[in-house]
């Protein structure tokens, strides 16, 4: 018998409250990811983690769903990870103290919980990730053992504009020092209206649903996957079994991404494209792949990193306008002006700020989130040009007729002029208006030379100590 998941929640609040916010355009709701937990266990404990004082709005929502707040305190020089501190701490504790919680789950996006996953892992718990597809890092989404998107808990498909509305700045759409028409032509292409229209029902101060789903072809190379594991350990691929194998490989598996309420009507939308069979009597379904289905299905979908090199040819024609960041609407509308025909869905994407949120795991771009902006966009590691290399110095030329040693003089005294005392600066110019009016004009010259070479010796011979010779023992 399966053992029963009594689970503890742990809410970054900042991280997802804003995350939320500028991906989706709504307030955060913590019943959502509550009820979906209490869905896989029992919830034993819950606990928020914010500046509360600056949360009034979410201490009653809070209160309302019994979550204990902790409260966070601002330090003098940045709070930036202090949540995160808090809640890997009494994380740990609580593996250790209360050994009836088998499951932990983290509401947050943050990969800094990446450690903290790996070692609560390390102790036999099982981890569930709760957060947005648009802004949770895709190295966090794999490392747990379920990963639930806060898009997936939407159940309205209805865009609202809320009463403050904000209206993002209009920018040239064409990059500078470049042709105002890549394509050719001024009016962009229609596939390119499609996507700077879906941009604009996913930016500024619409309140969106949840995105459109995908194609269930994008599945079978996963199906297809799991199948084969099924089939190499000698059992027979139900809908229980082929679902657990399916969220074991790829944790960020949902069946509600392909537009299923659940995981039987998922499979009965794959029977009805033709991809698989079913056999036996309702309730004990097994699975069987057609043949021919996955090379059917090959071509219509890609893997995400094929879109990758698209995006990149899109951020180097748009690099200077990228210098004060560009929000992702904007970003969005560049690849539907450069790409006309790019389609994320086909990629495996639901949205263009998911795609983004991918692009910045591979150091392509930088996302920082802005609640009146939404997500901005800069230019990642990968593409930031990094700062020349300081050039060497030249070498000291020889003058004619100075030795060595000369040079090597000069060359320390202007050394010691940094550190050395104005008593000792004024020295060498008062030696040298004594010997001045005494000479001619080519006398001049001379001891004026002689002035500065003798004033260079003196100053390097005082700039360098000389050991103290040690008496000799009797």
């Amino acid at each position: 018998m399966q053992e029963r998941q009594n689970i503890a929640v742990f809410v970054d609040y900042d991280n997802i409250e804003i995350g939320v916010k500028s991906t989706l355009r709504r307030e955060f709701d913590v019943s959502l990811p509550l009820d979906a937990l209490k869905e896989r266990g029992d919830i034993v404990a819950k606990f928020a983690y914010a500046n509360w004082s600056r949360q009034e709005p979410a201490v009653r929502q809070m209160a309302e769903n019994a979550v204990q707040m902790v409260q966070r305190l601002p330090s003098p020089r940045g709070d930036k990870n202090g949540a995160d501190i808090n809640l890997a701490l009494d994380a740990l504790e609580m593996a250790f103290t209360h050994r009836n919680v088998n499951a932990f789950a983290i509401i947050s996006g943050d990969s800094d919980f990446i450690p903290l996953v790996n070692k609560l892992k390390a102790y036999g718990k099982t981890i569930y990730i709760v957060g947005g597809k648009a802004f949770t890092s895709n190295i966090l989404q794999q490392n747990c053992h379920e990963f639930i998107s806060y898009e997936s808990l939407l159940t309205d498909d209805v865009r609202v504009i809320p009463e403050r509305k904000y209206v993002p700045a209009q920018r040239d759409s064409a990059p500078r020092g470049s042709d105002p028409a890549p394509r050719g032509g001024d009016a962009p292409a229609p596939a390119a209206q499609q996507q700077q229209a879906h941009a604009q029902t996913q930016g500024g101060g619409y309140r969106r649903g949840r995105p459109q789903p995908l194609e269930v072809a994008q599945a079978m190379p996963l199906v297809e996957r799991a199948l084969s594991v099924l089939q190499r350990r000698g059992v027979q691929p139900q809908l229980g079994l082929l679902k657990s194998t399916m969220k074991q490989l790829d944790p960020s598996f949902n069946e509600r991404s392909y537009g299923a309420s659940a995981f039987s009507e998922f499979i009965d939308r794959m029977k009805s494209a033709g991809y698989i069979q079913l056999h036996g009597t309702e309730g004990r379904y097994t699975i069987e792949l057609l043949s021919g289905a996955a090379a059917a299905t090959s071509g219509a979908a890609h893997r995400k990193d094929d879109a990758l090199p698209l995006l990149r040819q899109v951020l180097d024609i748009y690099k200077l306008d990228m210098e004060d960041g560009a929000s992702a609407e904007t970003v969005a509308g560049w690849m539907g002006k450069i790409h006309a025909d790019f389609d994320m869905k086909k990629y495996g994407f639901q949205e263009f700020n998911e795609f983004l949120n991918f692009a910045q795991d591979n150091f392509m771009v930088r996302m920082e989130p802005d609640e009146q902006r939404g997500m901005t966009v800069f230019l990642g590691a990968e593409l930031t040009p990094s700062a020349p290399e300081p050039e060497p110095e030249p070498l000291r030329e020889l003058a004619a007729g100075a030795s060595a040693a000369e040079v090597l003089a000069e060359a320390l005294a202007e050394e010691s002029y940094s550190i050395a005392s104005p008593a000792a600066e004024a020295a060498p110019v008062a030696e040298e208006e004594e010997i001045k009016p005494s000479t001619g004009r080519r006398g001049a010259a001379t001891s004026r030379k002689r002035t500065s070479t003798t004033a260079a010796k003196k100053t390097a011979a005082a700039s360098v100590r000389r050991p103290r010779a040690r008496k000799p023992v009797e």
